[in-house]
């Protein structure tokens, strides 16, 4: 991308931001080509909540006033923020407005940060109610997938995914609390990152799904990543190395019993490991001790989690929607209970950081999604059941590593042959955000993806 662009839609956020600092152009033309292209997009994909039309392009323009604009690291970078995390003069919806808070008076601490580093704050992103689901849709309509606009662009961040595949920001931020980036990502053919707990502050709801939740970006190329991580977290830059020879655990097996990933799954994690091999890399079978056990854990802490969130927030559940209802009111039962206790969720911590040390693995591969992502339209509106189900048969790799609070990263591979993307998962332990994004920057040199469907 040079000066002689006739628009920066499609650029990388690195791209705009070496840009606008050399004065090749300013941030409020890359910010406005960003506009007209979600004005051109936004109607069929359904990927925000609302857009920041002028208060964006006077935003920009405040960029370009600034004196010290070398020393922002996203200086002009249109982003989006999803919708339940606090961006100042906007109501924060939590995915419907049976959950929507009042306006806020003051960003969140991540949109601080994103704000600081010279990025412009376009839009919020569709999430579903209260963030439960892995898939976008509500009574506002479903975000859908650009790759194929029948198809859901995950969830909960789907609206952000979505954004990013169709071209209308660079990158965005997300948060993750059973894979809430990292399955959008898997299903629209991005780079999402979770970082591992405690890196960036999360400050969500009473305590972001008791401590499940994490604050994450999903770009289109590893360097994106890298560079809306760094920011988020509050670090310099880190110029990214490949890594030296590094023992990959390779694990296949669901932690859902009874789901098995499909063949176009299976295929990206071989061919990640043919990759990794080829570059020097030792690969080698490492399952995780998943279990009936820690499935059950992982399914009465997503009940929970809804019950405490809702109670504390003294939501009206008749306005809520069905599938909604059910997973609070079963969140009340275990909730009360007892059957939901720190204690567990720090064994499986334990168990988790022990299996890299014991195995001697530095990284564990695992397939991103178990198939192919449902469709678009229906979720909100079905039964709980029929949710669970969909959730949990098309997306079952995710969320043992939030309970563990370890970083994990998905990676594209490649197109399935219904002509959607497929990724792959990397899992490292604790303080390896690095780590992981190095190697995937590997598998990016090695296997270029394509960055966008445009709608």
């Amino acid at each position: 991308m040079d000066n002689l662009a006739t628009t920066w839609v499609g650029a990388t956020a690195k791209q705009i931001s070496r840009a606008v600092r050399r004065g090749d152009t300013t941030a409020t033309q890359v910010v406005a080509d960003h506009l007209e292209q979600i004005a051109i997009s936004e109607p069929a994909l359904g990927a925000f909540r609302v857009v920041r039309g002028g208060e964006a392009i006077v935003e920009a323009e405040k960029v370009d006033e600034q004196e010290d604009l070398a020393n922002l690291p996203l200086a002009g970078v249109p982003v989006a923020v999803k919708e339940n995390t606090p961006v100042a003069g906007l109501p924060t919806w939590h995915g419907s407005e049976a959950a929507r808070t009042d306006v806020a008076e003051e960003d969140h601490e991540v949109v601080r940060r994103l704000r600081g580093a010279g990025a412009v704050v376009v839009g919020v992103t569709k999430m579903p109610e209260m963030g439960l689901w892995a898939t976008t849709d509500g009574a506002g309509g479903p975000a859908r997938n650009p790759w194929s606009l029948d198809r859901t662009p995950g969830g909960s961040s789907g609206g952000a995914a979505a954004a990013v595949a169709a071209g209308l920001v660079p990158i965005a931020h997300g948060n993750d609390g059973l894979g809430s980036v990292r399955i959008p990502a898997a299903c629209c053919g991005l780079v999402g990152l979770k970082p591992g707990r405690g890196v960036i502050p999360c400050d969500l709801g009473l305590d972001g799904w008791m401590g499940l939740v994490e604050h994450g970006i999903l770009a289109t190329t590893v360097a994106d990543a890298a560079l809306g991580f760094s920011v988020l977290a509050g670090r310099a830059p880190a110029k990214l190395t490949p890594p030296e020879k590094l023992r990959v655990g390779v694990a296949l097996r669901s932690p859902v019993q009874g789901v098995r990933a499909d063949g176009p799954n299976r295929d990206a994690v071989a061919t990640a490991s043919r990759i990794l091999t080829a570059a020097g890399h030792d690969t080698l079978t490492a399952e995780p001790s998943y279990s009936a056990k820690l499935g059950l854990m992982g399914l009465l802490t997503w009940f929970a989690s809804a019950y405490r969130e809702a109670d504390a927030a003294g939501l009206d559940l008749k306005k809520l929607q069905p599938r909604t209802r059910r997973h609070i009111k079963l969140g009340k039962i275990a909730w009360n209970r007892g059957w939901v206790r720190q204690e567990q969720r720090d064994a499986w911590r334990e168990q988790s950081i022990a299996f890299f040390r014991d195995r001697n693995i530095d990284v564990l591969l695992t397939p991103a999604l178990a198939a192919t992502p449902p469709p678009a339209d229906g979720h909100s509106t079905g039964s709980w059941r029929r949710n669970m189900l969909v959730n949990t048969r098309y997306a079952p790799y995710a969320a043992p590593w939030n309970i563990a609070g370890l970083p994990a990263i998905v990676v594209p591979v490649g197109m399935r042959p219904d002509g959607l993307p497929v990724g792959v998962q990397f899992v490292g332990p604790p303080d390896s955000e690095l780590l992981l994004l190095s190697i995937a920057g590997q598998l990016e040199v090695a296997n270029p993806w394509t960055r966008h469907s445009f709608v």
